[in-house]
């Protein structure tokens, strides 16, 4: 994403850039409020997960339960206080908040800590960021980091107003922090443009995937469940699947043969994960399409997870937000993502 980190303030690289200075060390902190879906332990676990596929080790996390976030840091400043003597006990590099922040949280956070403060939004962002191969992935994700961006602009001239200290410098962060917006609109637009091709392009191949006879099978599930394992034996193929999160990106579609002569095309997809940002959805709106116009849905579910019922529901909760909540879907319940490849079909 080095065309959008060139229309950002100054001196203040984006959060991709940031975690491409490996390694990185950093705590995970986990909020439990009432209502949650997880429980904090079991979405810190994969928090820690997402911290490591983009390239930080975790050194420790703190655990926090709220009655009500605090508008400004989301927690206490007692708890804010013990956050920073923790992550500078352990050296780190960054800490990482195991929920959205808004832009003024983040903005504040960054100022006490003193340090650099991600988000699950922001870490995920940086994953697909690292993992994009294909011009339309790379495409996709400077969309979604540019959603993510904007309204965070003013947290990154505050960053540079206290490294200068002048009230000078915070009236040129004011007029910068405009120019930057206008010219990110402008990027944005140039993408959404570019990718509405993009869409164009994928629904001929879908127009003549489908002139074809194949029926379309789309395999849809948690991020690692074992899908692209499963195309892969399915196809024939000696491919190794990557055991890490997110390592499908772009679809990849391969002609099976079943035992009694039929063929269908199957299509690998992106791996869906809990509160998956709707920036990414929405960008991701071309490649997820393969999804929702598909014939069949053939969901991969780990059964060796504990947290296999909470991702089942996951993947459903996306399926519905991207229109392919009522596609006939067959679930296939893998034994295990690392160990054995034969499925069981419900």
């Amino acid at each position: 994403m080095a065309e959008q980190n060139n229309v950002v303030a100054g001196e203040e690289a984006s959060s991709s850039t940031l975690l491409s200075r490996a390694p990185m060390r950093g705590i995970i902190v986990g909020v439990e409020m009432q209502g949650m879906d997880w429980p904090v332990e079991e979405s810190l676990d994969e928090l820690a997960k997402l911290a490591s596929t983009a390239g930080v080790t975790t050194m420790d996390r703190v655990i926090q339960r709220l009655a009500h976030p605090h508008p400004g840091t989301l927690l206490g400043s007692g708890k804010v206080q013990e956050i920073a003597e923790v992550a500078r006990f352990h050296n780190c590099d960054a800490v990482i908040f195991d929920l959205e922040l808004s832009p003024r949280q983040h903005r504040n956070l960054e100022r006490e800590l003193e340090m650099q403060v991600l988000d699950r939004t922001a870490l995920i962002l940086i994953i697909f960021g690292q993992r994009a191969r294909t011009k339309e992935g790379r495409l996709q994700v400077e969309l979604a980091q540019i959603e993510y961006d904007l309204p965070r602009l003013a947290r990154q001239w505050s960053h540079l107003s206290r490294q200068k200290g002048s009230v000078q410098q915070r009236g040129e962060g004011e007029k910068q922090i405009e120019v930057d917006r206008r010219l990110l609109r402008r990027q944005k637009s140039a993408l959404e443009e570019e990718l509405e091709h993009v869409r164009t392009h994928r629904q001929l191949h879908r127009t003549r995937r489908k002139d074809s006879g194949a029926p379309v099978v789309a395999l849809v599930g948690y991020t690692n469940a074992g899908k692209s394992t499963l195309l892969n034996q399915l196809a024939g193929a000696s491919t190794v699947a990557e055991d890490k999160l997110f390592a499908t990106l772009d679809p990849t579609t391969r002609r099976v043969r079943l035992g009694g002569g039929q063929e269908l095309l199957f299509t690998d997809t992106v791996g869906f994960v809990q509160r998956l940002p709707t920036t990414l959805v929405a960008a991701f709106r071309a490649t997820l399409e393969e999804v929702a116009e598909a014939d069949l849905l053939v969901h991969v579910v780990d059964s060796s997870s504990p947290s296999m019922q909470r991702q089942v529901e996951a993947v459903e909760q996306t399926l519905e937000e991207i229109g392919a909540g009522e596609r006939p879907i067959v679930i296939a319940l893998n034994k295990s993502d690392v160990a054995s490849c034969e499925v069981s079909c419900q």
